[in-house]
C-alpha cells in the first residue's frame, strides 16, 4: 500500500476554499480546483517509491493486477480527483474510444503538436466520468425537450431569439437541437454577444429559473455558451448524489465540491463557456443530440454497507463506505488496483491512518482491510 502524495491544479475556476477547507490546511488565496490521485503524466501522484505512473510502467501486472493489463493494457484505466468549482467551467462533451482514436491518430498524422492550443485529441482514449457531491453541487448535463428549452428562450422577449424559438419546435427533436447548437456556434459573433448581452439582463430582471444564466453571462459575457446552456437540464446534486457522463453528453459544472472519477484521459471539445478553441465542426460531429433526463445516481448499497454507484462502463467503479463508530473491519482486498480516498473521520486502510482528503494506493491482490470511523471512497476498476 502506497501513500500519495497529490498535485492540486490552480485552474481559475476553482474554489479559494474547498480544499483547503477539506484538507484542514489554510487557504492560499489562489484557486484550488482540482486534486489528481492517480497515474496521469500530466500529473501523478508521489508515492514513497516515486511517481504512481513510473511504478505502474516498471512492474504493470504487479501492481494493476493480470486481469486489468489484459483488459485495458498496462496503465491505470481511471483518473480520481477531487473537483472544487467556484466559477462555472466550460461546456463541453467528451468523444467515443472509436471517435478518440481516429481524432487522435488523425492530428498525430497533421503533426499538431499535443500541446498546441488547437489539438482537440490530447490522447486515444474516451473519458466517460462520474461526479458525485460532497456539498450541494449545480451544473448543466443533457439535453432537454427542445419545447421546454424553447419556452425558456421565449420568456426572455428578445427579438434575435426568436428564430431560434421556432427552431425547437421543429422535429425531429433531434435535427432540432443539432440546427440551434450549429446556428449559436456559427453565428456572427459580434451580433451574438448583442445577443447573449440582452437575454443575461432579462435573465437577470426574471430571476427564477433563469438566474443561472444571467450568472454565466457575468463570468463568460457575449458567449454564445450561455445562450446554448439554456438546451441543457440544470442540476443540483446533494452530498452523496451523482451524475454518470457519457459520451457525447453536453456538460458544464458551475459551483460545489465533489469526488470525480473518469477513464484516464484528457480529451475535450468544447461548446462555450470558455476563451479556448472551439472546433465546431468536431464538436458536431461528437455531440448526440439526444434529449434525455439526467439521471441523478444515488448508490446502491451492498450486504457489506458498500456503496456502488452504478455505471456501464468498466474502467472504473466507485462506491463509498460510510463507518460508524464502532463498525466491524470491511475486507477490500481485490484482484485489481484500488485508490482508497477519506472525505470524513479519520478511518484506517490496514495501519495507514487517513485524514480527510488522504489517500492510498493499494496494488492489486494486496491485502487492506478498511477500519475505524468515517468516508471513504473507493476507487478501482471492473475487470
Amino acid at each position: 500500500m502506497e501513500r500519495l502524495v497529490n498535485t492540486v491544479r490552480p485552474y481559475a475556476w476553482g474554489s479559494t476554499t474547498a480544499i483547503p477547507d477539506l484538507l484542514g490546511t489554510a487557504p492560499t488565496g489562489e484557486p484550488q480546483a482540482e486534486m489528481w490521485m492517480g497515474a496521469h503524466p500530466g500529473a501523478p501522484s508521489l508515492t514513497a517509491r516515486g511517481p504512481l505512473n513510473e511504478l505502474i510502467e516498471a512492474d504493470p501486472v504487479r501492481e494493476l493486477g493480470r486481469p486489468t493489463v489484459d483488459k485495458f493494457g498496462p496503465r491505470l484505466p481511471f483518473l480520481l480527483k477531487l473537483l472544487a468549482a467556484g466559477a462555472p467551467l466550460s461546456l463541453q462533451v467528451h468523444p467515443d474510444l472509436e471517435q478518440a482514436r481516429a481524432g487522435h491518430a488523425a492530428e498525430e498524422a497533421a503533426g499538431i503538436p499535443v500541446d498546441a492550443p488547437h489539438r482537440t485529441y490530447k490522447d486515444d482514449n474516451h473519458k466517460p466520468e462520474l461526479i458525485c457531491a460532497l456539498t450541494p453541487f449545480e451544473g448543466f448535463c443533457g439535453f432537454r425537450p427542445p419545447a421546454e428549452a424553447a419556452d425558456t428562450l421565449a420568456a426572455l422577449g428578445v427579438d434575435s431569439l426568436k428564430p431560434y424559438v421556432d427552431l425547437l419546435h421543429a422535429h425531429p427533436e433531434e435535427a432540432a437541437l443539432r440546427e440551434v447548437l450549429t446556428a449559436l456556434l456559427t453565428a456572427d459573433h459580434d451580433e451574438m454577444a448583442r445577443t447573449v448581452t440582452e437575454a443575461a439582463a432579462a435573465a437577470d430582471r426574471l430571476g427564477g429559473a433563469h438566474a443561472p444564466y444571467a450568472d454565466l453571462a457575468h463570468h463568460f459575457p457575449g458567449d454564445p455558451g450561455v445562450i446554448a446552456a439554456m438546451l441543457l437540464h440544470h442540476v443540483t446534486l446533494q452530498p452523496g448524489e451523482a451524475l454518470y457522463l457519457g459520451a457525447g453528453v453536453p456538460h458544464a459544472y458551475l459551483s460545489g465540491l465533489g469526488v470525480e472519477i473518469m477513464a484516464n484521459s484528457d480529451n475535450v471539445l468544447r461548446c462555450g463557456l470558455t476563451p479556448k478553441h472551439v472546433d465546431v465542426p468536431e464538436l458536431l460531429r461528437v455531440v448526440r443530440f439526444e434529449p434525455a433526463d439526467p439521471g441523478v445516481l444515488r448508490p446502491e448499497a451492498s450486504p457489506s454497507g458498500e456503496e456502488v454507484y452504478d455505471t456501464p462502463i468498466d474502467e472504473f467503479r466507485l462506491s463509498r463506505l460510510v463507518r460508524p463508530e464502532g463498525a466491524a473491519p470491511t475486507d477490500l482486498t481485490a484482484p485489481t488496483p484500488q485508490i482508497l480516498l477519506a472525505t470524513a473521520g479519520r478511518p484506517k486502510a490496514g495501519e495507514t491512518i487517513l485524514a480527510p482528503g488522504e489517500s492510498v494506493f493499494v496494488p492489486a491482490g494486496e491485502p487492506v482491510e478498511l477500519s475505524g470511523p468515517g468516508t471513504v471512497f473507493r476507487a478501482t476498476v471492473v475487470a
